[in-house]
């Protein structure tokens, strides 16, 4: 079932930059995607220099791309997004998981191993903890559920070219690091997993400033369930940014040429509705999805 009233969101992200050459680029991914489940009310975007910007948005994620090229000196982005979330709910129980003979043509890239997520190497370990469960929505929870108990969330214990593998043989990491092992184990079963972004909606503060978000999705029944293995933020209070198979697909900001960040300031936060009322995003073990279905 669809949820009667969306949540509505509001965020803000700002990212700086010191531009150290002439003629450095960017490709930013900080835009809420526009679904059908994800209406945008309103949302600004400003850059600090006078400079051309092209926009690209990705039909099969929705991911909307902003590219720019900067001149020498500070670089400044601001922008800001309120928007509706609907979520579809189900009862856990119900969802099982698709024959795959059964999967959309679109979702079969999202069975194999990539980069940071070697489904192939974890195979034997996957199916010797998870395969003989009962193929459903609660295998993949059981794998999200495994795999917060068993890594611990340590900020800065991992780098940006660690793997599912490693992950698991270090048994720490950030949120990424948890989304590429879950991905990679329901992969290795045979569930269709794909690496999303967002924001960290409920993060505790101890945790540090609020950040960027990386989350699971796993296709089951007939759409795209939301998972959040570092257990980390609410899934509820998710804003889609974009998906991919890994990290590799969906950074935030992407810089080419000699170029140093100096700071970033993200804000998000529900506000009150169409109705004038605040919906507070909350914990759920219902199954929660904000994919349109296939």
């Amino acid at each position: 079932m669809t949820s009667a009233f969306p949540v509505r969101l509001r965020y803000e992200v700002e990212l700086n930059y010191q531009v150290n050459e002439p003629n450095a680029d960017f490709i930013f991914n900080v835009q809420a995607a526009r679904t059908r489940q994800q209406h945008i009310v309103e949302e600004s975007l400003g850059i600090s220099q006078p400079v051309p910007l092209q926009e690209f948005t990705d039909a099969a994620t929705s991911g909307r791309f902003l590219r720019l090229r900067a001149a020498p000196g500070p670089l400044t982005l601001r922008y800001q997004a309120t928007l509706d979330v609907t979520h579809h709910v189900d009862s856990a129980a119900s969802v099982p998981e698709t024959w795959i003979a059964n999967l959309p043509g679109n979702v079969l890239p999202f069975l194999y191993p990539s980069r940071y997520c070697e489904s192939d190497i974890l195979n034997g370990f996957a199916m010797q903890q998870f395969g003989g469960m009962w193929q459903g929505y609660s295998r993949a929870q059981a794998i999200c559920d495994w795999v917060q108990n068993q890594v611990a969330f340590v900020s800065g214990s991992s780098c940006g070219t660690t793997s599912a593998a490693q992950t698991l043989q270090q048994r720490q990491g950030v949120c990424r690091d948890f989304a590429h092992l879950m991905i990679a184990l329901c992969r290795a079963v045979n569930i269709p997993a794909r690496f999303t972004t967002g924001l960290d909606f409920g993060a505790d503060p101890i945790l540090g400033p609020p950040d960027f978000h990386a989350y699971v999705e796993c296709y089951l029944g007939s759409r795209w369930y939301m998972f959040d293995p570092s257990g980390t933020a609410i899934p509820m209070g998710f804003v889609r940014l974009t998906s991919g198979r890994d990290a590799a697909d969906c950074a935030f900001a992407s810089m080419f040429g000699a170029v140093a960040s100096t700071g970033q300031r993200l804000h998000i936060e529900a506000v009150a509705g169409r109705d004038g009322t605040v919906r507070e995003p909350f914990r759920t073990r219902d199954a929660l999805s904000t994919d349109a279905g296939c």
